[in-house]
Parts: C-alpha cells; sequence; structure tokens
C-alpha cells in the first residue's frame, strides 16, 4: 500500500477512535450522578467507623470551577474507558495487517488475557481502596475535621486501581519474555526467591499507604500470578525442546567425511 493511502487510513482510524472518545465523553457526563456514587462508594463505606473514633471527615470541592473541573475529569477517564473497546479496535486494525498470521494470533490472544487480568487487577485495588482510606484518615486526630478535596480523592483511587491493574500484568510480561527468549523457565525457578523479594519490595515502594496489610494485598496476588508464569515458562521450554530433539552422533551429517559416497 502507498504511503498516502497508509496516511489516510492512519487518519481515518484517528477520527473514528476521537469520535468515540467523544460519545464516551458525552455518555459519562450524563451518567455522572452513578459514576460519582460508584467512585465515592468506597469512602462512604468507612466513614461511619471514621466518625466513631471522632474524626468528622468530608469530601469538598475547592474554588469556584472546582466541581464543573472534577465532572470534567471523571467524565474524561470514564469515556476514555467507555470507548476503549472501539479505539483498542482501531489501532489493532492499523497495525494487524502488517503482521504476520501466527503474530496476529499471538497478539490476538496477549490482548484477549491482558484486558480480563488489567481490569480484575482494577477491581481487587476497587477493593482494598476502603481500607487505605481508613487507614490514613485515621491518623487525624479526635475531633479534628478531615477535609478531603475532590481533586485528591480521585488521584489517589486512580492510582490505587492502576497500581493494582499494571501489577495483575507481571504474568504476561514474564511469559512474553519467555518465548522471545530473553529468560528461560530454569532461570525463573533459580531466581525465585528474589523475584518475590523483589514483587513485595515493589509492592511496599508503590502502594500509597504505609501499613502491611495494603502492599500485601498487591504483593500475594502478583506472587501467584508470577509462580503460575513460572510453571507456564518451564511447559513451554519443555514443548520446544521436545520439538527440536537433539541429534545424537549417528544422526551427525557426514558431508565432511571424505570417504561418503
Amino acid at each position: 500500500m502507498p504511503l498516502m493511502d497508509h496516511m489516510r487510513e492512519l487518519r481515518s482510524r484517528l477520527v473514528k477512535s476521537m469520535m468515540a472518545i467523544v460519545v464516551g465523553v458525552v455518555v459519562a457526563w450524563i451518567f455522572y450522578p452513578e459514576i460519582l456514587a460508584w467512585l465515592v462508594a468506597p469512602y462512604e463505606q468507612v466513614r461511619p467507623s471514621l466518625e466513631e473514633k471522632g474524626i468528622n471527615t468530608q469530601l469538598v470541592m475547592t474554588g469556584i470551577g472546582g466541581g464543573f473541573q472534577f465532572q470534567l475529569k471523571v467524565s474524561l477517564i470514564a469515556g476514555l474507558l467507555v470507548s476503549s473497546p472501539i479505539w483498542i479496535w482501531q489501532l489493532w486494525s492499523f497495525v494487524l495487517p502488517a503482521m504476520f498470521k501466527h503474530e496476529r494470533r499471538i497478539v490476538l490472544g496477549l490482548t484477549a488475557v491482558c484486558v480480563p487480568l488489567f481490569f480484575g487487577g482494577v477491581m481487587l485495588g476497587y477493593w482494598v481502596f476502603p481500607k487505605a482510606i481508613q487507614l490514613l484518615v485515621g491518623f487525624v486526630p479526635e475531633e479534628w475535621v478531615s477535609l478531603l478535596s475532590g481533586a485528591a480523592y480521585l488521584t489517589f483511587a486512580i492510582r490505587m486501581m492502576l497500581l493494582f491493574g499494571v501489577g495483575a500484568l507481571l504474568p504476561v510480561v514474564v511469559v512474553v519474555l519467555n518465548r522471545i527468549g530473553l529468560v528461560s523457565g530454569a532461570q525463573l525457578s533459580r531466581a525465585r526467591p528474589w523475584i518475590i523479594v523483589g514483587i513485595f519490595a515493589f509492592a511496599a515502594i508503590a502502594t500509597p499507604t504505609v501499613d502491611p496489610i495494603t502492599f500485601l494485598f498487591l504483593a500475594i496476588p502478583m506472587t501467584f500470578l508470577h509462580l503460575i508464569a513460572e510453571r507456564i515458562s518451564v511447559f513451554s521450554d519443555r514443548r520446544k525442546k521436545n520439538r527440536t530433539p537433539e541429534l545424537d552422533d549417528a544422526e551427525v551429517s557426514d558431508i565432511d567425511d571424505p570417504t561418503a559416497v
């Protein structure tokens, strides 16, 4: 395909993606009350227990345009997520024709695995979110008022859920590294203790809280997923070895044998 045809196709894909995102943002803007209720549910879940400790906490909007900016941010993020099947498909539709058939199968397979893993990690982060709020706001002295700005709350929530979502993709990274030959299953098995230590260190540093409970909710699933990826890599290496058995001395070519006919 000529370069200009590629550029026209790229423009078409980008326009369709932008239109899908705009529609997604509009839909999110319309359903903003429901999205806001879902987003604030973890906070409302722990608020009574904080009030029992004598901590008065409130979510507030600062500035004249604070409410508008917050609704716009929420709608943009939700619109990107709602429209993600469309703009991701437009991206793949532009890239896939340039790939070989086996490469397409690999890419589509990775996409089919990564999407549920990522959203599973996001939902785990959403489930842990109330515990993080309760812990951090719990440090406020009794009879004090804790005012949480909407922007800070949204940033914390996104960071929490994205962290768990990205952490859930660890096994995919390990398997891909094994498939392209950068690491073997045997190497992963030998380095298992150090990898687990690294996972726990990453979880302890990356989680926005300082308590051991929250980072364990991230580290333990990541460790479990890594062990699954390690077993997959070992099994894959065995299959490769069985497909290409080593030749014994009797099977070596006699091309250099001067007595060969």
